[in-house]
């Protein structure tokens, strides 16, 4: 298994995480997060798999000062054409994250790592990088495909052999992760270099929705309860993704 890019799918990509409901509730929650961590000063912000740019974007108009990295090319070029629509420079670079953990990049005040972690081979190898890249007294915003999730929705959907295979990763040319994350397994690896600060669900409850009602329901009204929820004891564990705002643990507290 090796690391996956979406070189060939980043129109489908586009359309299907950001065409509707779930990608409104994702940038709802992690924006909503992030205002509530982030102090009121400009940052210095490296986005690592930056996608299309869209949280970079939102970062950029709050004023920071952001740095996208984005191995799929094509997905990258979309986000140049995002940032030069709406008059905003920021950095843009070509590479996956081995490149950025080798560069002499000196480190962010923020560096954001969404929906990355479960399309590597091996999940857990960018932490050393994240952590050099985050300023000693910086934050990462990590978001990742949260494993526990898709086990309850295929007991949801009675997928029994599948759960008995441990059969969970998604097809080649699937969206659905090739590496879904266990979130007792990333706590125990952040828990020698970070302190976990804040921790939302993504998505905690539309996904398990019927088709009928995610149809009908307001968007407003989804968003609405979403944010209500998102931390809530019981459902926020249920998230599709689950949304970290992490601190090097020498970190002081502003």
């Amino acid at each position: 298994m090796s690391d996956r890019h979406f070189d060939a799918l980043a129109t489908r990509f586009a359309e299907k995480i950001y065409g509707g409901a779930k990608g409104a509730i994702r940038l709802a929650v992690l924006q909503a997060d992030l205002t509530e961590a982030l102090p009121a000063r400009p940052l210095r912000v490296l986005d690592i798999g930056a996608g299309l740019g869209h949280m970079s974007l939102w970062l950029a108009q709050q004023g920071h000062q952001v740095t996208l990295a984005e191995p799929a090319l094509p997905m990258l070029d979309g986000a140049r054409e995002r940032f030069a629509e709406a008059g905003i420079n920021a950095e843009f670079i070509h590479s996956p994250w081995q490149g950025l953990a080798e560069a002499e990049l000196p480190p962010f005040d923020l560096v954001l790592c969404h929906a990355v972690l479960e399309w590597l081979a091996e999940p857990f190898a960018i932490l050393p990088a994240l952590h050099r890249l985050t300023a000693p007294e910086g934050w990462l915003s990590l978001a990742f495909y949260n494993r526990d999730a898709l086990v309850y929705r295929n007991l949801l959907k009675g997928h029994f052999r599948k759960l008995r295979k441990d059969s969970l990763a998604g097809e080649k040319q699937s969206l659905t992760p090739q590496m879904p994350v266990d979130p007792r397994e990333l706590d125990a690896q952040l828990a020698m270099g970070w302190q976990v600060e804040q921790r939302s669900g993504v998505r905690v409850f539309h996904d398990y929705m019927p088709s009928e009602f995610q149809a009908k329901a307001p968007l407003d009204a989804l968003l609405e309860m979403e944010l209500a929820h998102r931390r809530h004891p019981a459902f926020a564990g249920l998230g599709r993704y689950l949304h970290w705002i992490c601190r090097p643990r020498s970190a002081g507290q502003e």
